[in-house]
């Protein structure tokens, strides 16, 4: 790897937080005449990467789409192999991912997967949860509306125990009953394989991220990729709704 592979990239300007929709696993085996279970190993092999790029560089966080709720409807094969994968992943993967001082957070509707898998996710959890290195968060079994509606329904439990009253909802207590309450938004979100969709992810927290798409499959998404990434999130100007020159009005 070329020394200057970050060339270009302001270090003092990085995101804190960076989400990927991992796509295009598939349609890279099917390039290369593999099986579709070749493209999604080869993506994992790719997140593994990317979180040792986080950690050169600096960056704290790092939310990965690995399965949607709506994933349920692919073949039953496939669905099989993902989570076999998953199983895989998570039995080779944790104490690397511990060595190199990686926290690893599960978001998404984790009491709906097997025994056994929550159990591995619990395990890794636990093992890692002193490290802050990098936190990466892998949604499984994830889709957006249905955090909202759960933060909703957490919300309005303790309206009705009586910890909170109506009028102390606000926006920032309201994300403070996410899956990644604790963290602050994406600054960015990278999707991959040139599709220009959100696809039901962070549908709260990405309402300021830039939106990077890239033609690039998952699975070849490497550093010159990322670097590619993190110069055009440079180059864009981060207003949060204000105009360039004009004061901020008074409110009335």
């Amino acid at each position: 790897m070329p020394s200057d592979v970050w060339a270009g990239v302001d270090r003092t300007r990085l995101p804190r937080h960076v989400a990927v929709i991992m796509d295009g696993n598939r349609r890279w085996a099917l390039a290369r005449r593999l099986s579709g279970k070749s493209g999604h190993r080869a993506g994992r092999d790719t997140l593994r990467e990317l979180v040792k790029a986080f950690k050169e560089l600096g960056i704290g966080y790092l939310t990965a789409f690995a399965f949607s709720t709506e994933n349920w409807k692919r073949s039953e094969d496939e669905v099989g192999f993902l989570w076999a994968l998953f199983r895989d992943t998570l039995d080779k993967e944790v104490d690397e991912m511990h060595r190199n001082g990686v926290r690893m957070r599960f978001i998404g509707e984790i009491g709906e997967l097997s025994d056994d898998l929550r159990q591995r996710i619990a395990d890794a959890e636990r093992k890692t949860r002193d490290n802050t290195a990098v936190t990466l968060n892998v949604a499984l079994n994830y889709g957006g509306r249905r955090e909202i509606a759960s933060a909703a329904r957490r919300l309005a439990e303790d309206i009705q125990e009586g910890k909170l009253t109506p009028d102390q909802v606000t926006e920032a207590r309201f994300g403070s009953y996410l899956y990644t309450g604790d963290q602050p938004d994406p600054d960015l979100l990278i999707r991959t394989s040139g599709e220009f969709r959100i696809s039901n992810y962070l549908l709260w927290q990405i309402a300021y991220s830039e939106i990077y798409v890239t033609d690039t499959f998952w699975p070849d998404f490497g550093r010159a990729d990322l670097r590619d990434a993190l110069i055009a999130y440079q180059g864009r100007d981060r207003r949060f709704g204000a105009s360039r020159e004009a004061a901020p009005a008074k409110r009335k």
